[in-house]
């Protein structure tokens, strides 16, 4: 079984430039296809699929490189969710990270009872559980075909021989470090990404490359066990984190059911709890496809458009707030909540004509900003969407010393004080709150869409709560407006989530006299940026694959030979 090379990954690279965001075939050729968030994973998975490997080996060595070539999201040190189509059947793996067993409830709490500005935002003990490693195992244990040293190999090769770096990362480290600095955080960051992580240099990272060996050696004990949990504990043990040697050997991913709904003759598969995405857009899709039963469907991106589109976003965080949590320590209302019943009670409250007073918006039952997303579809029709994330731009801003991988800062995904925002303004409850060993609520919503049993889309998205917008419009794009994968990522989106107060956030490129008369309405236009999706689409029997232009992303369609 054939490793790949650095130099013959920048040779195939070299003649297949970024700005092919999209490619197709003839129907009579076996396919497949990959929409990554680099051209490094991109090429790895390619090269998976090419020795025989299905959809999740592809997912499981992307995600192994995207932890050396794409820091910023990219991680072993991190977790997140994937969606799978295999043989037919969809399944679910929760890999989200847990709190330490000495978190507690007001951790984050200052003298005052106030939140603590940065705490859960950087430095170890903003730092959960990693849940990415023994995902990537139960992943491969379950469903995969190629060795697991095959699959992590490349990641190392990456670590110990390095890369290039592309100028959008270097640019990344180089405005991270200013950030830190001007807050006067004292963090280990620059020591590993500073001159190293220089543009056009090749970056190697020694300690990342032995840390991924003894994974690669050992599986998920070369990561939860031995010498890499000693420089975990070490580390923290050191800096005021939380996780123990304990905790690292209780961390355990999960199975789940995925959300399964219909919408317009098609299969929705997406992601239950503890991720509030598959809900929202059960919600949101319910609600737009309900107002548009009995109105006629807005021009896509117009002012009315985007009106409908959020006085529906209003109601999907409302519930979000008040309902979801992790399942495993709050009984959420799922069946509930996306009724088909209850979604078109709550499409009959929006008013198409003006903006719905937001203290007025109530959860209606009455009984996290950068992570990476990829998309993949294998040459027997498999799908694997997956979401994975260290939350903020480069987690927590430390890394682990001695293993040479950046710590998350999901924590602050949990509600720190009922009513209080978090990073991304999201407000949560009880249902939220911090406890032992529970997951914290993420918006991550990797989505399969099937036609007839077929996989018809793939989608997903980083960007925090936009994520649930992203994933959302990407849907109504392709399937309600009849647009190319290339323009449903690239077209600019927008996002309303009930707070900020009739504040719509919105990418650069939309027409001007939209937002003058969405702002006529009373709404608050606020630029804003999005995370890159990253798409599989087929149609008329032949896939098309895009990844957002403005990212660093490649997206491949290619024939088996």
């Amino acid at each position: 079984m054939r490793y790949l090379l650095i130099s013959a990954l920048i040779i195939s690279l070299t003649a297949c430039s970024s700005s092919e965001q999209v490619t197709t075939t003839p129907a009579s050729t076996a396919e497949y296809a990959v929409a990554m968030p680099d051209k490094f994973a991109a090429r790895v998975a390619l090269d998976v699929m090419q020795d025989g490997g299905n959809a999740v080996d592809a997912a499981i060595a992307a995600q192994f490189v995207l932890a050396v070539t794409y820091p910023e999201a990219g991680n072993i040190g991190g977790g997140g969710f994937m969606t799978i189509y295999m043989d037919s059947s969809a399944d679910f793996l929760d890999y989200r990270e847990m709190a330490p067993a000495d978190a507690s409830r007001d951790m984050y709490l200052d003298d005052n009872g106030d939140v603590h500005p940065t705490d859960s935002l950087f430095g170890a003990k903003a730092s959960g559980i990693p849940g990415t490693v023994a995902g990537m195992w139960a992943a491969h244990q379950k469903y995969g075909k190629l060795p697991w040293q095959r699959l992590v190999q490349p990641a190392i090769t990456y670590a110990s021989e390095g890369f290039e770096v592309p100028e959008k990362l270097a640019g990344r480290v180089s405005r991270y470090i200013k950030r830190i600095e001007k807050r006067g955080l004292k963090t280990n960051f620059a020591n590993y990404f500073g001159e190293a992580a220089t543009a056009g240099v090749l970056f190697k990272q020694p300690e990342l490359a032995a840390t991924l060996s003894r994974i690669r050696d050992n599986g998920p004990a070369g990561f939860y066990e031995g010498e890499t949990a000693d420089h975990i504990v070490s580390y923290m043990q050191a800096n005021g984190g939380l996780i123990s040697h304990e905790d690292l050997t209780r961390y355990h991913a999960q199975w789940r059911t995925p959300i399964n709904f219909d919408w317009r003759g098609y299969q929705v598969v997406t992601a239950p709890p503890p991720s509030s995405g598959g809900i929202a857009v059960a919600q949101w899709l319910g609600m737009v496809d309900n107002v548009t039963r009995t109105n006629i469907l807005p021009a896509h991106n117009s002012a009315p458009y985007l009106h409908l589109v959020s006085e529906a976003g209003k109601r999907v965080f409302a519930d979000r707030a008040e309902y979801l949590g992790d399942p495993d320590f709050f009984a959420v209302p799922q069946p509930q909540l996306i009724a088909p019943d209850y979604i078109a009670k709550r499409a009959r409250e929006i008013n198409l004509t003006a903006i719905s007073a937001t203290p007025q918006i109530k959860p209606g039952l009455h009984e996290s900003e950068d992570t990476t997303h990829f998309s993949i579809v294998d040459q027997w029709g498999n799908a694997v969407a997956n979401t994975t994330t260290i939350n903020l731009s480069f987690g927590a801003g430390v890394v682990a010393a001695g293993a040479g991988f950046l710590l998350n800062d999901e924590m602050d995904d949990f509600s720190a004080k009922p009513g209080v925002p978090n990073f991304f303004g999201a407000i949560g409850g009880e249902a939220n709150a911090i406890e032992p060993y529970k997951r914290m609520l993420s918006s991550m919503t990797p989505t399969i869409v099937l036609e007839d049993g077929q996989v018809k889309l793939v989608t997903g998205s980083p960007g925090g709560t936009t994520i649930i917008s992203s994933v959302t419009l990407s849907i109504l794009n392709t399937l309600l407006y009849d647009l190319s994968a290339e323009e449903a990522v690239n077209l600019p989106r927008f996002h309303h989530q009930l707070w900020p107060e009739d504040q719509i956030r919105v990418h650069e490129g939309f027409d001007p006299a939209t937002l003058n008369t969405l702002q006529d309405m009373g709404y608050n236009i606020k630029e804003s940026n999005f995370g890159d999706l990253h798409l599989i689409m087929q149609q008329n029997g032949k896939l098309s694959a895009a990844s957002e232009a403005r990212g660093r992303g490649k997206a491949v369609v290619q024939s088996v030979k």
